[in-house]
C-alpha cells in the first residue's frame, strides 16, 4: 500500500511540477511586451514609419523573403508606394503566443482595411519566431499567409 502511494506521489509530481512552476516560461510581462510589439509592428507600418518598423526585427530579421535591414526597407519602401500612403490598416485577432524566457513562436489572424472605402482589401494568418534582446521582443522571422479568395460561382442561366 506504501509503494502503491509512494509512487502515484511520484507520478504526479513528474506530471505536475514541471507545469506549475517553470522558471523559463514565459511571464506576463514577457506577453504584455510581445503583445506590443505586434502592435507597434502595425502602426508603424501603416503609419510609414520605416525606422520604427524595421526597429521591430532583429538586424538579421526576415519577413517572408525581405532580409536584414535592406531587405526590410526595401519592403517597407515599396508596401507604400504600392498601397498609395497610408491608407491601410492592419488588423491582428487571436495573438497565440508561446515559449520560453528567451524565445517565443506567435501566431496571429490579419485583416487589412481599406480606411478610404472601409473594405476589407485581404485576410490571412502571421506565423512568428520572436526572440528577447536587450531592446526587448523582437521578430527575428515573419510569414504571412494570406487567404485565398473563394472561386467564384457558376454563372445561373435564365429560365427559359
Amino acid at each position: 500500500m506504501k509503494s502503491a502511494m509512494l509512487a502515484t506521489v511520484a507520478l504526479l509530481a513528474a506530471v505536475i511540477v514541471p507545469h506549475a512552476s517553470r522558471a523559463d516560461a514565459l511571464t506576463a510581462q514577457d506577453y504584455a511586451e510581445i503583445e506590443q510589439l505586434y502592435a507597434q509592428y502595425n502602426l508603424t507600418l501603416d503609419g510609414n514609419d520605416v525606422e520604427g518598423w524595421i526597429g521591430t526585427f532583429t538586424p538579421d530579421g526576415s519577413f517572408m523573403t525581405y532580409t536584414g535591414r535592406d531587405g526590410l526597407t526595401s519592403f517597407a519602401k515599396a508596401w507604400h508606394e504600392r498601397m498609395g500612403g497610408s491608407t491601410r490598416r492592419h488588423w491582428n485577432t487571436n495573438l497565440r503566443i508561446t515559449g520560453d524566457g528567451t524565445q517565443a513562436e506567435g501566431t496571429v489572424y490579419l485583416m487589412m482595411v481599406d480606411v478610404a472605402t472601409k473594405a476589407v482589401t485581404g485576410t490571412g494568418t502571421y506565423k512568428d519566431n520572436l526572440i528577447k534582446t536587450p531592446q526587448g521582443w523582437r521578430f527575428t522571422k515573419r510569414v504571412v499567409n494570406l487567404d485565398k479568395a473563394a472561386p467564384a460561382a457558376p454563372a445561373q442561366q435564365a429560365p427559359k
